[in-house]
């Protein structure tokens, strides 16, 4: 026996507009101000370190301090001779943020869906964690001949526990009257990991990313530095036996700018991949 609800004698609840107009400007209002402040912040301070660049070029040789005029020119050459150099270090960069990322979240759930194995999955992250990346480096020489392979390594070893530790807290930050509930379904693994865990660490994975994008950039450009002819590294490396800090300047500037664009590309697929989630504002 089934009942039939008759949804036409329900009356419909509709908001007044007077509430859905205010609503709707204070949740457009929030939208922009926080990242008109950030751009404005930015740029102060950047006029700021041009300016103090040039005040300080005026007193000091230009191989301690050139002015921006001359880190220009020098940027202007770089970005006509080396984009092979720079489009080998995007590629190293990308490789291995994505294999470290897909690598990070797998260990990571299995520390947090299988207890069996999470002590040992633990042990292993916690240890290398406390490996210094100078390690890593010197070991990487030892044990690969091949420069692409060290950097790879390099990279993986260090950006991995990152994922998976953050990955791991997200799994055990689920709610647990949400995971009750699920429950009651009895739902497959499988389908507990799809509906339940991965929609809920997505969120963890962008704070992952957001949060190493600069120490990895920092990272591939060290490994360069020590274990590579070929990339902005090496660059930096034969700008500073010749003892131009010009070009050294320029190469710096230019991965501070190429930080700022990969977190704002990172912000972008966020607010895409989480759209459907509401945003608290704290007062």
């Amino acid at each position: 026996m089934s009942i039939a609800v008759d949804r036409t004698s329900r009356p419909e609840r509709s908001v007044p507009a007077e509430l859905v107009e205010p609503l709707a400007g204070a949740a457009a209002a929030r939208k922009n101000p926080e990242g008109r402040r950030d751009i404005f912040a930015t740029c102060v301070v950047v006029i700021v370190l041009l300016v103090a660049m040039e005040i300080t070029s005026r007193f000091v040789p230009d191989y301690i301090m050139p002015s921006p005029v001359t880190v220009w020119n020098a940027a202007r050459e770089l970005f006509f001779s080396d984009p092979y150099h720079v489009a080998v270090t995007l590629v190293r960069l990308a490789i291995s943020v994505m294999i470290a990322m897909v690598a990070g979240v797998l260990i990571g759930l299995g520390m947090g869906m299988f207890p069996s194995v999470r002590p040992y999955l633990k042990a292993i992250v916690v240890i290398d964690t406390g490996i210094p990346a100078l390690s890593w480096m010197l070991i990487a020489v030892f044990w690969f001949k091949n420069p692409e392979s060290r950097i790879f390594f390099i990279l993986l070893v260090i950006l991995l526990p990152f994922y998976a530790l953050n990955v791991y807290e997200g799994v055990r930050a689920l709610p647990k009257e949400l995971v009750d509930m699920i429950e009651s379904f009895r739902p497959s693994r499988w389908q507990v990991l799809r509906y339940l865990i991965l929609p809920h660490i997505v969120a963890y994975i962008f704070l992952t990313t957001k949060s190493v994008i600069g120490y990895a950039i920092r990272m591939v450009i060290f490994a360069e530095l020590v274990a590579s002819a070929v990339g902005i590294g090496a660059r930096m490396n034969l700008a500073q036996s010749t003892f131009r800090i010009d070009q050294v300047l320029a190469w710096t500037f230019f991965l501070v700018i190429l930080n700022l664009l990969l977190q704002a590309i990172v912000n972008g697929l966020e607010k895409i991949s989480l759209k459907w989630r509401a945003e608290a504002t704290v007062r």
